[in-house]
């Protein structure tokens, strides 16, 4: 009982709100916790290893596939030099999928962190696109790693339960998963899509920010795929400056007084020639942290169409209670304004017996009293989505902001530092011809 009670520390500190319960019934009425409250600042987190390993699937066929260690620790043992050995688990991709997938039905106006690519995209020719290729598990492990410090810094998110069960549960963490119900809470994609194209009144901002994430998406692919024609043309010609190392190398055993400048100026081509492998693997840091704002555009996508769709019920709604008021009104009065077959029917045989009229508008105004609770409670939902949504909509643009111009910078510094070696290695040749 005391480790379970240690665990939970974890989860909410003393004096603060708790956050969504794991069925996601009470998030819209529960407030967001203090940034201050985040996991992050109470556990250390990383992906520590990924790992081969086979077995059989679902359906009884044998496959690959990928682990990857998680290990956590607390933070106050961090902080005051303990050597505690860390808590650590072993996590498939698909399990990871999961997660997101149960944090997006149940925070629907949270801009949810995107997972690294499953297989890998915007390859150029001496990059593998086998998805069990030891550098790209490597780079999803990192992947993998930052989407959970992603999620523990999340002001809501990393307060969770059943993201606290993931990092620190490794048998029936899929089962508690399943039993908040989160798949029957999923929106299908046809209710999304025909929201989209019949909602009337939506939230003009998020139809700005929706078509905003389209741009991002369109102009960081655009990126990612010049990057990689650029990356493509630089390894060619950076492996053919071998050739120059051949050729002095070979040239130098004939010379006497210009050999030893020949093959000193041999060694530094085939050494430039060798240095785009490092110059390549560091630039595909840069292209994966592209890369998660190209993916970060769909989740910010998910966002709008989960307003869209409320905004859509509520319409749909409200079009259905003053449809019902308006046949109480036509019962009650006898005038018909609009063509019905109800009214067709009476002028053809005549108006119905008082009974059955009393009958039909008690039922009628039991129906528009549940008509006026569902518009209630789906314009309360509307404004909270929309008031929520935003919010962290603005903490995912300065995030953005702050995440692109740090990578854009660094990989100008990079290539500024691989121009300078290229400059450095043509003036040390430029010496060595000097000396013979």
């Amino acid at each position: 009982m005391a480790e379970e009670d240690t665990k939970e520390d974890f989860l909410v500190p003393d004096g603060e709100t708790e956050q969504p319960s794991a069925d996601g019934g009470a998030a819209l009425n529960i407030p967001m916790v203090e940034e201050g409250s985040t996991l992050i600042r109470r556990m250390e987190i990383c992906v520590a290893e990924a790992e081969k390993r086979s077995g059989k699937n679902a359906v009884n066929m044998q496959e690959t596939f990928s682990v990857y260690l998680i290990e956590t620790r607390p933070m106050d043992a961090v902080a005051e030099g303990r050597n505690l050995a860390p808590d650590s688990l072993w996590r498939r991709y698909s399990e990871f999928e999961l997660l997101r997938n149960y944090l997006i039905v149940t925070y629907p106006y949270i801009v949810v962190p995107p997972l690294p690519e499953k297989r890998a995209e915007f390859v150029w020719h001496k990059l593998s696109a086998d998805n069990m290729d030891p550098d790209f598990v490597e780079r999803r492990r990192v992947g993998l790693e930052n989407f959970l410090l992603r999620v523990a810094s999340h002001p809501v998110l990393s307060n969770d339960k059943i993201f606290y069960h993931f990092l620190t549960e490794e048998h029936d963490w899929k089962e508690v998963v399943y039993e908040t119900g989160f798949q029957a809470k999923a929106d299908s994609r046809l209710r999304a899509l025909s929201a989209t194209f019949r909602v009337r009144n939506p939230d003009k901002r998020f139809m700005e920010m929706k078509h905003y994430s389209d741009e991002l998406q369109s102009h960081t692919s655009q990126l990612l795929r010049a990057r990689a024609r650029v990356a493509d043309r630089l390894y060619g010609v950076y492996k053919v400056h071998g050739n120059y190392g051949r050729v002095f190398s070979e040239w130098s055993a004939i010379e006497k007084e210009m050999g030893d400048g020949l093959q000193s100026a041999g060694h530094h081509m085939d050494a430039y020639a060798a240095s785009i492998d490092d110059i390549l693997e560091e630039e595909e840091h840069y292209a994966d942290q592209i890369k998660e704002y190209l993916f970060y555009a769909e989740a910010l996508r998910a966002v709008c169409r989960k307003h869209e769709l409320t905004q859509f019920e509520l319409e749909m709604a409200s079009q259905d209670l003053i449809s019902k008021k308006q046949q109480r009104e036509e019962l009650a009065t006898g005038i018909v304004r609009t063509f019905s077959f109800k009214g067709m029917t009476n002028k053809l045989f005549g108006q119905e017996a008082p009974e059955q009229r009393e009958s039909r508008l008690k039922l009628l105004e039991e129906m528009i009293a549940e008509g006026e609770e569902t518009v209630k409670e789906k314009t309360v939902e509307c404004e909270e989505h929309v008031e929520r949504a935003w919010v962290d909509m603005q903490r995912f643009r300065e995030q953005k902001d702050k995440d692109l111009r740090e990578a854009l910078i660094n990989y100008a510094v990079m290539q500024i530092s691989m121009c300078k070696k290229g400059i450095q290695v043509w003036s040390n040749a430029k010496e060595c011809f000097l000396k013979m």
